[in-house]
């Protein structure tokens, strides 16, 4: 299956730009929220990791809502900061209206997954969120046939491309379920909503049925040759 073009008159409007920008907006407000939870946190001692998840624990359900807001250290909400902005800003930039289900729903789900099969340990982090998000980004392109996100995916699998180990068991300190978790949501969802947030696509003129050769056989019966040119 060919990808599609974007057509320049609609990824170059004024509203797209405008859609784009404010999705830039959005995540960096969502980054900003995140960095003022963990700078509380660390300055006034709430010890807000407490509500992490934990899974098989009925208490520990409510990291399913909490935890992607919490980080362990710095070094944790930095290494997720520039996945979360390129990610967040696509998927509302890509896909507006599907997004605005999407998200909540991978937020969710990749927790619930995560409760579920992880390990009796305690899991926190946005990490979830951006496999989700990322996952959903790639196929829903592909779905689409839309270039522009599964070009925008492959960026971010090149400048990242190790996150790709994030979803197996292979770091004791990771919580791979959680990432696990977001990429079975992300490409659930991305099939789910695969006929929503269409683009047009820049169409030539050998695919319009117009434009078929009149040599070209109506049935197998006739003769699929050109005509001679002599």
């Amino acid at each position: 299956m060919a990808l599609g073009k974007p057509d320049p008159r609609y990824t170059h409007s004024r509203r797209a730009q405008a859609s784009f920008r404010l999705a830039l907006k959005v995540s960096l407000v969502f980054i900003g929220v995140l960095w003022a939870i963990f700078i509380l946190d660390a300055v006034f001692g709430l010890r807000l990791g407490r509500f992490g998840l934990r899974p098989g624990s009925i208490p520990g359900l409510i990291g399913v809502v909490s935890a992607p807001l919490l980080h362990g250290s710095v070094q944790h909400l930095l290494s997720n900061t520039i996945p979360l902005l390129v990610s967040l800003t696509a998927a509302l930039y890509l896909y507006p209206v599907s997004s605005v289900r999407v998200i909540p729903l991978i937020w969710l789900g990749s927790g619930a997954i995560a409760w579920l099969i992880g390990r009796p340990s305690l899991h926190f982090g946005v990490s979830g969120l951006i496999y989700g998000l990322l996952a959903y980004v790639f196929f829903g392109g592909i779905l689409r046939r839309d270039m522009r996100s599964v070009s925008v995916s492959l960026l971010v699998g090149f400048l990242y491309g190790s996150m790709i180990w994030g979803v197996l068991p292979i770091r004791p300190n990771m919580s791979w379920e959680m990432h696990l978790g977001g990429v079975l949501m992300g490409g659930l969802l991305a099939i789910l909503y695969r006929r929503w947030d269409r683009i047009p696509l820049v169409r030539y003129e050998w695919e319009d049925d117009e434009s078929v050769p009149e040599w070209y056989p109506e049935s197998p019966d006739k003769d699929s040759r050109p005509p001679d040119p002599r």
